[in-house]
This record gives C-alpha cells, sequence and structure tokens, in this order.
C-alpha cells in the first residue's frame, strides 16, 4: 500500500491513496489553515469507521440480512499532552433493515472488532480503548 501527501502551503496538504484518490487536508486557523479539509487525524477516525463498517455491511449481507443502511457513530477521546493520541474510541452502529436478527448484527459488530478491522485492530494494539455498540432500526413494509 502507498500514498503520497503534498504540501500546498500553510497548514493545506494534499493526499493522494495508491488507487489514485484524493483527499484535502487542513488545519484549524488558530493552527495556520484554513479549514479547507478534514485534519488528519479526522482521517484516522473516519477510517476506522469506514473499516468497521465495511466488515459489518459485508458480514451482514453474507448472513442474509435486509440491511438498507447501516452508519457508524464514532466518538473519540485524546490525549491532553502531547502527543495527542487517541485514548479511548467508542463506535456507535445504526443499522436499518427488515427482519434484522439481533444475534446476526452482534456477531458482525463483534467480528469486525475483534477479527476482520484491520484499523480497530492496530489501534486497539496500540493502547486505544475501542469500545462498540448497536441499535437496530426496524423498517416498515
Amino acid at each position: 500500500m502507498k500514498a503520497r501527501i503534498q504540501w500546498a502551503g500553510e497548514a493545506l496538504f494534499i493526499g493522494e491513496s495508491g488507487s489514485g484518490h484524493a483527499v484535502v487536508m487542513d488545519g484549524p486557523p488558530e493552527s495556520g489553515g484554513r479549514n479547507l479539509g478534514v485534519r488528519p487525524m479526522e482521517m484516522v477516525l473516519i477510517g476506522l469507521g469506514g473499516c468497521s463498517n465495511f466488515d459489518v455491511v459485508s458480514i451482514l449481507n453474507k448472513s442474509r440480512q435486509a440491511v438498507e443502511s447501516c452508519e457508524a457513530f464514532l466518538e473519540a477521546e485524546r490525549a491532553t499532552e502531547e502527543p495527542k493520541v487517541f485514548t479511548k474510541i467508542h463506535l456507535h452502529f445504526v443499522v436499518k433493515g427488515r427482519g434484522l436478527k439481533e444475534a446476526q448484527v452482534k456477531r458482525a459488530v463483534e467480528l469486525s472488532a475483534e477479527k476482520y478491522c484491520s484499523a480497530s485492530i492496530m489501534l486497539g494494539r496500540g493502547g486505544v480503548e475501542i469500545t462498540h455498540d448497536y441499535e437496530i432500526v426496524e423498517l416498515g413494509e
């Protein structure tokens, strides 16, 4: 896996993934940025959410669950001293569909956290306390 990050002046950076996709990162005005993009640590959080959500949806689809929507809401705490690493991250999944089985949703969330989500496992091994929960929203017919 590869990536390239180009400084674009002030606190603005353009990241390009090995697959050719670009993302804009910037700092807040108090750090010399213009708030034109996500912060690098927000990217880490978004990456974790994307990785976990990808797994949950994939596992539920393979389990023949009628998933129509799956959102992951993340909240993180960071250390107060430099380096301001994440210390705690909580993922809350909202899974919507028809006839979803709670045992299958629980299993999907647990498998993602414990076996499949590389980002979650990497952060956890680095000392971040990662927790998760879920809610199921039954959609009418």
